[in-house]
């Protein structure tokens, strides 16, 4: 899709921190311009600073290591290592959505906390400027302020928000999103939910019941089950993540928040702990900020080669 293209400035400014984290950690174990042997071990210390996991922090250091002892190597050699090593680690982490189906589903989760609802929007608004006709459907059914701030969204992007009051039965405003989505022949219908903790397994017994639900009224539906994942949240993210894609089956993850942390290596972690497809990345709060996830610009960004 053409306007979910074009990530590399926006992810260059939202990784800044992380960034600047390896500029200065790359500044301090340098002597002048090459990297001793002796200091090789120092790299381990910055990558899992920036949360890139122990599995491939390890892996990359043994190969710096091994390539020290044949000779010095400089800023630069352990730069354009790092990049080949985190672009082999995050190959085949991006996927475009699926939208091959009038309407295709795309059913939005996470928890509380996460963006989920502001990525709804996001998406939303990102689709109708690729010429889709979107409808929203505010299944939050839990807190007031997420139906109202998708109803915001709903106005501002000429969207039609397909809703009930709070405490409704969500299945129930999934049900009508589709006949709804179907009815006005639209594009692409998103299907916010609700997002308490994790943990309440009565949650994730709702969550499966508007999937049904979905899946009754449109065969083949959802088609996309998205779990909206702050990235700052580490290892306790990739918990939630494990969670949600046992009761649910994910086709993909949206990472957020990741403007705000100087951890930003932590999508590696993610990807190769759960095998799961990145298809979106947000990073700031423009709806512009929400664009697909393109390792290439993930890694040059990351680490500036």
């Amino acid at each position: 899709m053409r306007l979910f293209s074009g990530l590399g400035d926006r992810l260059r400014e939202g990784l800044a921190k992380t960034r600047a984290a390896f500029e200065e950690g790359f500044a301090r174990i340098f002597t002048g311009t090459e990297l001793e042997a002796a200091t090789v071990a120092d790299l381990e210390e910055i990558l899992l600073q920036a949360d890139l996991g122990i599995e491939t922090t390890e892996s990359f250091v043994e190969s710096v290591r091994e390539e020290s002892r044949r000779g010095k190597l400089t800023d630069g050699d352990v730069r354009r290592a790092l990049a080949a090593h985190l672009r082999t680690a995050l190959a085949g982490a991006g996927a475009p959505l699926v939208l091959d189906a009038r309407p295709s589903v795309l059913l939005v989760v996470g928890v509380n906390g996460s963006g989920k609802t502001t990525t709804a929007g996001k998406l939303g608004w990102r689709l109708g400027q690729d010429g889709l006709q979107v409808v929203l459907a505010a299944a939050d059914t839990f807190r007031a302020a997420a139906i109202e701030q998708l109803v915001q969204w709903g106005e501002r992007i000429g969207a039609p928000v397909i809703k009930e009051g709070p405490g409704a039965d969500p299945s129930a405003v999934a049900f009508d999103a589709v006949k709804a989505a179907q009815a006005r022949r639209s594009d692409v219908l998103v299907v916010d939910t609700a997002g308490r903790l994790h943990t309440k397994s009565n949650l994730m017994a709702e969550l499966a019941k508007v999937k049904r639900v979905i899946g009754r009224q449109q065969p083949g539906a959802p088609h996309e089950t998205l779990l909206v994942l702050d990235a700052t949240t580490g290892q306790n993210g990739i918990a939630q993540a494990r969670l949600f894609h046992e009761a649910l089956g994910l086709s993909g993850l949206v990472l957020t928040k990741l403007d705000g942390t100087a951890k930003g290596g932590v999508v590696v972690r993610i990807y190769r702990e759960l095998a799961l497809p990145i298809k979106l990345v947000a990073t700031g709060e423009r709806p512009e900020d929400l664009a697909a996830f393109d390792p290439d610009a993930f890694v040059t960004a990351l680490v500036g080669a």
